[in-house]
């Protein structure tokens, strides 16, 4: 039996639009905002958070708890709704994003966020840090699995491929690496800037566990995290979701000028509806 059956598939759907949206509504409070990025890691987020994660939103230092790591910090203005919507606080503290006094910046804050496991900022540290995680939870008999993040631009950083290494020869078997594949980064295609195909031969040459999936699609994120219960528990897993960057928008499909970006009044209404219409 196919164990995504009995997962209610349509509500991550519904999640990963409720991302989206959000997504629009805080970059409009922002004047300018990270849409793309963050369109791409929807459907990932919404399955990590609303499937995936050991979690007790009441206890965010509850020390057994799964750890996540957004190494791709700039898809934080997706995160924060998630976390909000669980209750680790208010929905209405992030009425005031990235203005003068508000916890929730550009990149996500361990220090001011509830819920935020590791600070982000430059990106490719994120999968170093989850190494540490992972080797932590092995000295304190935890355990916990530890989720990263990585966006695909990210992997031409030499860290990344360090901590790669590392996992491998340290067993990490808690680590597990999301590779939002979205095909684009800030200055263009990653295929062009640097190329990093073919990345399931790469990993597997580093000696982890790889799947490659649909992003987009919540069944196949389902079975993927499913699969994880029986894989070899000394080898660490990646799994790389193939994405497109603004997913569900078509004027920012795959265009690196909406990296970053704003809309007008008018065109936060026309978007706001073509999301909604692509979800039914």
């Amino acid at each position: 039996m196919d164990e995504s059956s009995t997962v209610d598939l349509q509500r991550l759907k519904d999640r990963a639009l409720f991302v989206r949206l959000e997504t629009l509504r805080l970059t409009r409070i922002a004047g300018a905002g990270h849409y793309s990025g963050t369109f791409s890691a929807a459907e990932l987020l919404a399955t990590l958070y609303y499937h995936q994660l050991q979690i007790d939103p009441s206890r965010p230092d509850w020390p057994d708890r799964d750890r996540f790591v957004l190494s791709k910090g700039h898809a934080a203005i997706g995160l924060y709704p998630i976390l909000a919507d669980l209750g680790y606080f208010d929905v209405s503290d992030l009425d005031d994003y990235t203005r003068l006094g508000s916890a929730f910046g550009d990149h996500p804050d361990m220090r001011k966020v509830r819920g935020i496991d590791f600070s982000s900022g430059s990106l490719g540290h994120g999968l170093s840090i989850g190494v540490g995680m992972a080797l932590g939870a092995r000295v304190h008999e935890k355990d916990f699995r530890t989720y990263v993040m990585v966006g695909d631009a990210e992997l031409n950083e030499g860290q990344v491929w360090e901590a790669i290494m590392a996992a491998r020869h340290f067993q990490l078997g808690s680590l597990v690496c999301l590779v939002d594949r979205n095909q684009l980064g800030i200055d263009g295609r990653t295929e062009d800037i640097m190329a990093i195909e073919p990345l399931h031969d790469r990993f597997n040459a580093f000696g982890w566990d790889v799947q490659r999936i649909d992003g987009h699609d919540v069944g196949a994120i389902v079975r993927a995290f499913d699969w994880l219960d029986d894989a070899n528990p000394n080898v660490p897993h990646v799994i790389i979701a193939d994405t497109v960057k603004g997913k569900g928008v078509k004027r920012m499909e795959l265009d690196v000028g909406w990296h970053v970006g704003n809309l007008n009044d008018q065109d936060y209404e026309a978007v706001y509806a073509e999301l909604v219409e692509g979800a039914r």
